[in-house]
């Protein structure tokens, strides 16, 4: 019967892009009326009849890859964006292929997450910056590649524009390799950017092992520098971002202090496994739930 009814609907799709087309033209293939179809099944529950067309004010393009999206709570948060940061098609299309959505509420607790799909990514502290893992792979270094930090370095540079676009929204390059001296000694920052809507310096220090206890001190000692000597009165305290291959989060823990403005985040140089994270996000939702129904 299911099958029958399909086929049905099909000849009638059929039928109708022939007769549209031969009365105006091209744009009613059949393919295209799927899609129009589609689109109506996708927003008619929520926008289409309580909005007017004019609202929809993303290309046809952005659409196409919206619909395709079953998460009404995702589909939301990747049209919001959108509209916010004015994507292209293309950068529309990396970011769901990169799991944005699941690595932005990965990195956060239940609350947030629910305000990621009611208004998008909000900037207000460190944490909203920090993905789960940042995803590098437009730099088109292999995984099984030996590289040193500094190869990291320089292809990020050279890919500057693309990965602004993954740190997300609001920030500015400032320099590479910042130097200053302090007690007679030189340190280097390996890459130093503003973000305008923090209003502070956001330092990255790159590893491409294992993070360590020393690593995080270092990255202190630089955000202490910055909040010392650097940043003006009306700026807010400078953040640390340690981007690195691999780290332990009790260790993160135990070496910072509380309430710190400094961030330990893992780096990818391949898109991750969608359905993984989906998996990751319902566990994580799931024992989120169990721990509030507890308390």
């Amino acid at each position: 019967m299911g099958n029958q009814r399909a086929e049905y609907g099909k000849t009638i799709l059929q039928d109708l892009a022939k007769q549209l087309t031969e009365q105006f033209g091209k744009g009613f293939s059949y393919s295209n009326l799927k899609r129009f179809r589609q689109f109506y099944h996708v927003y008619s529950n929520n926008k289409i009849s309580s909005t007017p067309l004019s609202q929809f004010d993303l290309s046809w393009s952005h659409y196409q890859i919206l619909m395709k999206i079953e998460s009404e709570q995702e589909r939301t948060f990747y049209e919001i964006e959108c509209k916010d940061q004015d994507w292209s098609v293309r950068h529309l299309q990396r970011q769901y292929n990169s799991s944005l959505y699941e690595r932005l509420a990965l990195s956060r607790n239940k609350d947030e997450v629910l305000k990621l799909s009611q208004q998008g990514q909000i900037i207000e502290k460190a944490q909203d910056i920090i993905k789960n893992p940042f995803t590098l792979e437009f730099l088109g270094l292999k995984e099984e590649s030996a590289y040193i930090e500094s190869i990291l370095e320089n292809t990020i540079i050279t890919k500057l524009q693309e990965f602004l676009l993954e740190l997300g929204k609001g920030f500015l390059f400032e320099a590479r390799q910042k130097r200053f001296t302090f007690d007679e000694k030189m340190f280097f920052v390996d890459l130093v950017f503003y973000n305008r809507l923090l209003q502070c310096y956001v330092l990255v220090d790159l590893k491409i092992d294992e993070l360590s206890h020393q690593d995080l001190g270092q990255m202190q000692m630089y955000v202490n520098y910055f909040d010392r000597y650097v940043k003006k009165e009306f700026e807010k305290p400078t953040i640390g971002i340690l981007l690195c291959k691999k780290k332990t989060d009790a260790l993160v823990e135990l070496t910072l202090p509380k309430g710190t403005n400094i961030q330990a985040s893992e780096y990818s140089l391949y898109l991750p496994d969608k359905k993984l994270l989906q998996r990751k996000l319902k566990v994580w939702s799931e024992e989120f739930n169990d721990t509030q129904e507890k308390e």
